[in-house]
């Protein structure tokens, strides 16, 4: 059996890009993360957070911006599988939709350890 020749590097790249650009311009979950990402970062910018506070918030942009793509192919194939209602197919859509939604809370807690602090001292509470 041959191997399949692998495309060019740069192609790959391409093909990555696509899946999340894709992913930004249609699913609205995304949209709702990145929005989320952007005003964290307004919010850092404003309270001067420390070096290892900014590396803190850019590991859960991507890690849950991560797990919201990879949510976005496990409904994909789902999807392309089977069209019917299946038990298992629901169960793989919502044990990926479940992941996105821990790391979600966990990186609100965790926003909130750094922020709250520092809005308290802004807002003289």
């Amino acid at each position: 059996m041959r191997k399949r020749k692998k495309p060019p590097l740069y192609q790959s790249f391409g093909y990555a890009f696509e899946g999340l650009f894709f992913c930004i311009a249609k699913e609205r979950n995304m949209k709702i993360h990145c929005v989320a990402a952007i005003l964290v970062t307004l919010a850092g910018t404003l309270f001067q957070i420390s070096v290892t506070e900014w590396c803190i918030c850019l590991l859960l942009f991507g890690l849950i911006l991560a797990l919201e793509l990879v949510n976005t192919a496990v409904e994909a194939v789902v999807d392309l599988v089977t069209e019917e209602r299946k038990p298992l197919a629901k169960i793989a859509k919502d044990a990926a939709a479940g992941g996105v939604l821990i790391a979600a809370i966990m990186a609100a807690l965790i926003g909130g350890i750094i922020f709250i602090p520092k809005l308290a001292v802004f807002l003289k509470i």
